[in-house]
């Protein structure tokens, strides 16, 4: 199976794969390298990755063994909190570059808006992206006030916001302000680990559709303009998370769903930050 995955342009002309593999698996690291090689096998393009997941040398691996040209795949990688500040996040980029065997990273993003060295940490992501060794740079948990903020030192818009997104997890206004600013947003944990799997107005959405609860998740997060990545580690349920482009979630179902927000979250606030 090939799975046939549509892309979005970022705000530089670069395309992205408008659904990807998440790689969080704190508890299944030994198979991470096999989930990727799965997901390159069922036609996934986009793996998000990041140096504090403890696992971009077996992803990087996996790429290089998965048979799939360079210029086909997107790889994303994130700078860690401990790692701000413009010389670390040069170090942390390029420790992260060696582990994926990379020579050039598709995205690269500050993965916390941490207090201190949030100036220092852009500029250096611009330096990157100058250089060319990263063809876009973004953010990752930023809300409006820490974009605000960033607009007065940037020389380059994001072309990214990955934020947590899910029904449960849904700001509108966040949402907004990203489209209102040409960042893309890209949600992850769309299906909640789960948490939310057998809630009522799914499970009735999800059977007048003929899908899964998951896949009614994800679908919404596409409808709302954003890139997904789901996680995996097994091939039949990456094949599930991708048939999600074969039909539209009505106006009344979108409706029953934006009133389901209850601030169900994986991940920190970035409200807190």
């Amino acid at each position: 199976m090939n799975l046939s995955i549509p892309s979005v342009q970022l705000n530089n002309g670069i395309s992205m794969p408008v659904l990807g593999l998440g790689v969080y698996a704190p508890e299944q690291q030994q198979e991470v390298g096999q989930a990727v090689e799965a997901a390159l096998a069922v036609g996934y393009r986009l793996f998000d990755a990041a140096a504090i997941y403890g696992n971009e040398k077996e992803v990087g691996e996996a790429l290089r063994q998965g048979g799939v040209s360079r210029n086909e795949l997107f790889v994303t990688s994130k700078v860690w909190i401990d790692d701000m500040g413009f010389d670390a996040t040069m170090r942390a980029f390029e420790k992260s570059l060696q582990d994926l065997s990379l020579d050039y990273m598709d995205l690269y993003l500050i993965h916390w808006p941490k207090d201190q060295h949030r100036k220092e940490t852009w500029k250096a992501l611009e330096s990157l992206y100058d250089q060319g060794v990263v063809k876009s740079i973004g953010v990752s948990n930023y809300y409006q006030k820490h974009l605000e903020e960033l607009f007065v030192y940037a020389n380059v818009c994001p072309a990214v916001n990955q934020i947590e997104l899910s029904p449960f997890c849904y700001l509108p206004e966040e949402l907004d302000f990203c489209k209102q600013n040409n960042i893309q947003l890209e949600g992850y944990a769309p299906v909640v680990r789960g948490q939310k799997k057998d809630h009522p107005v799914l499970v009735d959405i999800a059977r007048k559709y003929g899908k899964s609860t998951y896949q009614i998740l994800i679908r919404w997060v596409i409808e709302q303009g954003a890139i997904t990545i789901p996680k995996s580690i097994h091939p039949e349920r990456m094949i599930e998370n991708a048939e999600v482009f074969d039909f539209v979630l009505d106006a009344d179902d979108l409706a029953r769903m934006a009133v389901l927000y209850d601030n169900t979250r994986v991940a920190w606030d970035p409200r807190e930050f």
